[in-house]
């Protein structure tokens, strides 16, 4: 069984082109979430060792799914994807427990210099 690798926004389009930028070799198990309270779900199931993290969904946010991942023990790498690219937001996620944040429009350029850092693929 591969790595749990939870993939959260709103947007179905969002959420394939993240699927579509990881990298082919990478040996993981794709969940998906379309809003806040569904990657919490997940989380707590044990599908989210590594979480992308949008940050602007109806009802709960990716700021709200940080700080309830937060105040229970937070043992995932969120790598917030968004387009909110205002230094607050960014300093906010990090505060947070987010280990990276990459700005949308996603790429496989952008994600695997991150999952290389963290240790996550070779």
């Amino acid at each position: 069984m591969g790595l749990p690798v939870l993939v959260v926004d709103d947007s179905t389009l969002a959420r394939r082109l993240l699927i579509n930028a990881l990298p082919e070799a990478w040996d993981v198990e794709i969940s998906q979430a379309a809003n806040g309270t569904d990657a919490v779900t997940a989380y707590r199931e044990g599908r989210a060792s590594v979480m992308f993290l949008d940050l602007t969904m109806p009802g709960m946010t990716g700021f709200d799914v940080l700080e309830t991942v937060r105040s229970e023990g937070l043992d995932s790498f969120i790598i917030v994807v968004s387009a909110d690219i205002q230094p607050e937001a960014k300093a906010r996620v990090k505060a947070l427990g987010a280990v990276a944040f990459i700005d949308k429009p996603i790429s496989s350029a952008k994600l695997l210099p991150v999952l290389k850092e963290y240790g996550l693929y070779e």
